[in-house]
C-alpha cells in the first residue's frame, strides 16, 4: 500500500488520514483530509445486487403492458366516470412505466460501468462513492458530497 500524507490509524480496510490524498498505488484506497473512506466496492456483489433488479425491472414493465394500452373509447361499453377512471389508470401506468425505464438505463450504465472497472467511483469528483449509499442505491453515480452540490 503506497500512502501519501499521515495517517491516524488503518485497521479492517479503513484508514483516517488526517492530509491529503492517500491511494494505493492499484488506485484502491483514496482518502481525502479528515474523511473515513473505504475500500473499493465489491464489484462481484454488486453486480449481482445490480443483476437482480435489473430483472425486477423487466419483469415489471412486461407485468404491466396491459396497463399501458390505449382506453377503449366506445360509449356504449362504458360510461363517462369508468372512462376517466381507466384514463387515470392508464396515465398513472405510463408513468410508472417511464420511472422503470429511466431506472433500467441507470441499472445498465452501472452494469457498465462494473465492466470498464469504474463502478463505485464518483462521476463528478472521482472519489469512491461510500459502500453503504451503494448498498442502497447499487446504481449511484455520485458520492455524498457531490449530491449535495
Amino acid at each position: 500500500m503506497l500512502l501519501t500524507g499521515t495517517v491516524d490509524a488503518v485497521s479492517c480496510g479503513i484508514a483516517v488520514a488526517r492530509t491529503q490524498a492517500v491511494k494505493r498505488a492499484d488506485g484502491g484506497l483514496r482518502i481525502r483530509e479528515g474523511q473515513v473512506l473505504e475500500e473499493e466496492p465489491d464489484i462481484a456483489r454488486f453486480r449481482q445486487l445490480l443483476g437482480q433488479r435489473r430483472r425486477e425491472v423487466l419483469e415489471l414493465l412486461r407485468q404491466t403492458e396491459s396497463d399501458r394500452a390505449p382506453v377503449e373509447l366506445d360509449q356504449t361499453r362504458l360510461g363517462r366516470l369508468s372512462r376517466m377512471d381507466a384514463m387515470q389508470v392508464q396515465a398513472m401506468a405510463q408513468a410508472a412505466t417511464r420511472r422503470r425505464e429511466q431506472e433500467l438505463g441507470r441499472l445498465e450504465a452501472a452494469l457498465k460501468r462494473c465492466d470498464d472497472e469504474t463502478y463505485g467511483e464518483c462521476l463528478a469528483c472521482g472519489e469512491f462513492i461510500a459502500i453503504a449509499r451503494l448498498e442502497l442505491d447499487p446504481a449511484a453515480t455520485l458520492c455524498i458530497a457531490c449530491a449535495r452540490k
